[in-house]
């Protein structure tokens, strides 16, 4: 953060942050100053994924006092390994699970509690467990369900949003859940999984009809695209053939909701100016952090007025010029702030079209630029306010309400090659068939599909739960030893799909949030390597479901493979495989 004081107290911040308004806010109170005094602006952020939206807070406000007192601009940068130490991380979560189901695969009943690791403050935590909750069931109805959720105080760095904000850690206890009762009914995974989906006007748990379900066309496209039933029979052939080196495939489908489960929240502003020379410059509240908001924006702006993509600008994002913005996070940013942007726009655009209607035969031949110019002369207001306003939100004492606009629905397919002797993996193939409605740039959301994807399976199989020693140090706070996924992890042969003729009136032009949702598409890896691990333990004469926690490192993968060599430790703590010899031994 760069804080530089003005006259009569003003403060001017310069953040890397996802939430510019809670900046200028908190910097207020801190300061003791009213917040027309302070201009927090943002001109792109190096990339936030949840961690910049609250946790960039003291960061911003440790600069601004001594800039305050020094009368001089002040600058703060923290070195990696302090800010992963101080700032903490996605929420680490449990879950404990009932689960009952008829014999011929049909989920009858389900029970989920869920324990969020909140860290020593409050942070996010309380909304993070929401969005869990309400994404427990992922894709499936569940005709009779209950789930709980408790936040629990720890004595580590307070944790904060990420990607997903919730869904995921809620969505992998039934995908747990699903796996588990395909072994016990010997059952294919992918057609246990499509009996079990949503269709067209089933309520979820929280009595939002499910509206415009393309759930099981992905599903349906994905197993045919990928070939998926003759891949999983070449693979069982791979393993018969093959000792040391096991290949394991699977299918997961993810149904996210796109909005804010905190309704006022879900509102945006714009402005937008029209100079004279026919250029325009477009303000609105969504920050840049890579997903290519900026670029959507500019585009809905240009088809608005119709004018070409290169007469217009988008600005920073900036308090003084739109105030009172929601944070860049939900997934929902195009979907508001385009909103907003084209509201502004058709005023604009209406204001023009009136004029040209005082002289038809002679205004209507003219070029953009000639007309901009005719206008100004005449006194034509070429700036325009734009506001767009969602009824979302839930009613938590009365269990009603429309929590999110809709969802966006996905299935990925994933292979991978399991090295038995190593427990180190590769994905050989990875199939995404995706529902983002009428993609306003197709090539900026099959990006985002992707990030997402890779991001998820480093979740789900090389990011270690952190490590402290005992006296509070966090040991993994750099590269060196907190492994995301690099270039070598991305899929050899990666296949992204948009669903084409995707029917969607819930956002503008009929596009769909995609940040957020294919992330959870990254535990297709996870089961997949499961798969690989069962054939490996077959061949050790060890059959059975077994239980495998988040995430499938290295370690984990060697000692689930259940031979001679890990029998000794197999039951040592702090081993995370879990033998589940019959169905009522656990419930876990």
């Amino acid at each position: 953060a760069i804080c530089t004081p003005g006259e009569a107290g003003e403060m001017d911040i310069l953040t890397s942050t996802q939430n510019p308004t809670f900046t200028q806010r908190n910097a207020a109170k801190v300061l003791g100053i009213a917040e027309h005094l302070i201009t927090a602006h943002v001109k792109r952020v190096g990339g936030g994924f949840g961690g910049k939206e609250t946790r960039s807070i003291p960061i911003s406000c440790s600069a601004a006092v001594p800039a305050q007192i020094l009368k001089r601009p002040v600058r703060l940068v923290l070195e990696r390994p302090v800010d992963m130490s101080n700032h903490g991380t996605r929420h680490p979560f449990m879950g404990r699970y009932k689960m009952g189901f008829t014999m011929d695969g049909k989920i009858v009943a389900y029970d989920v509690e869920l324990f969020a690791n909140g860290g020593h403050s409050l942070d996010l935590s309380i909304a993070i467990l929401h969005r869990a909750l309400f994404h427990v069931d992922n894709a499936y109805w569940v005709p009779n369900i209950r789930c709980r959720g408790t936040v629990c105080r720890t004595n580590r760095p307070s944790n904060t949003a990420f990607r997903g904000f919730g869904g995921p850690q809620g969505m992998i206890v039934i995908e747990s859940a699903m796996a588990r009762m395909a072994d016990i009914l010997k059952l294919e995974p992918a057609d246990l999984r499509l009996a079990n989906m949503y269709t067209e006007g089933q309520k979820t748990h929280y009595l939002k009809a499910v509206e415009h379900c393309n759930l099981q066309r992905c599903w349906n496209e994905l197993l045919e695209t990928s070939s998926y039933k003759q891949r999983k029979a070449a693979i069982a052939q791979f393993n018969q053939d093959n000792k040391w080196k096991k290949r394991g495939i699977s299918c997961i489908p993810v149904k996210f909701g796109l909005s804010f489960t905190h309704a006022p929240l879900n509102q945006a502003g714009s402005l937008i100016h029209v100079y004279e020379d026919g250029t325009v410059i477009v303000n609105q509240g969504a920050c840049e952090i890579g997903q290519g908001v900026f670029t959507k924006m500019a585009q809905i702006a240009a088809q608005a007025l119709g004018i070409p993509l290169s007469l217009v600008r988008v600005a920073e994002t900036n308090t003084d010029k739109v105030a009172n913005t929601s944070a860049t996070a939900a997934s929902v940013q195009a979907d508001i702030n385009g909103m907003a942007v084209l509201d502004a726009c058709k005023q604009i655009r209406k204001r023009l079209d009136d004029f040209i209607a005082r002289k038809p035969e002679e205004y209507a031949k003219l070029s953009w630029h000639e007309l901009i110019h005719h206008a100004y002369f005449n006194r034509v207001d070429l700036t325009a306010h734009g506001f767009f306003e969602a009824e979302y939100g839930y009613d938590w004492k009365n269990h009603a309400g429309k929590v999110f606009a809709y969802y966006t629905y996905g299935a990925a397919c994933s292979e991978v090659e399991v090295d038995i002797l190593t427990g180190e993996h590769r994905i050989v193939r990875s199939d995404i068939v995706m529902d983002v409605g009428k993609s306003l740039n197709p090539a900026l959301d099959v990006g985002q599909v992707e990030g997402a994807f890779v991001q998820g399976y480093g979740w789900a199989t090389t990011e270690e739960i952190l490590v402290f020693n005992g006296y509070g140090t966090l040991y993994t706070r750099g590269p060196g030893t907190y492994k995301i996924p690099g270039p070598g992890n991305v899929p050899a042969d990666f296949r992204v799909r948009l669903l084409k003729d995707a029917e969607h009136p819930f956002a503008v032009h009929s596009s769909k949030g995609v940040g957020e949702p294919p992330f959870f598409l990254g535990t297709s890896v996870f089961f997949a390597i499961k798969e690989a691990v069962k054939s490996a333990r077959a061949d050790n004469g060890v059959n059975g479901y077994f239980q495998m926690t988040l995430p499938a490192s290295v370690d984990r993968i060697r000692l689930a493979c259940g031979d001679s060599f890990t029998a000794p430790i197999h039951n040592e703590p702090g081993c995370f495989i879990d033998e589940y010899p019959t169905l009522d031994t656990h419930d876990n």
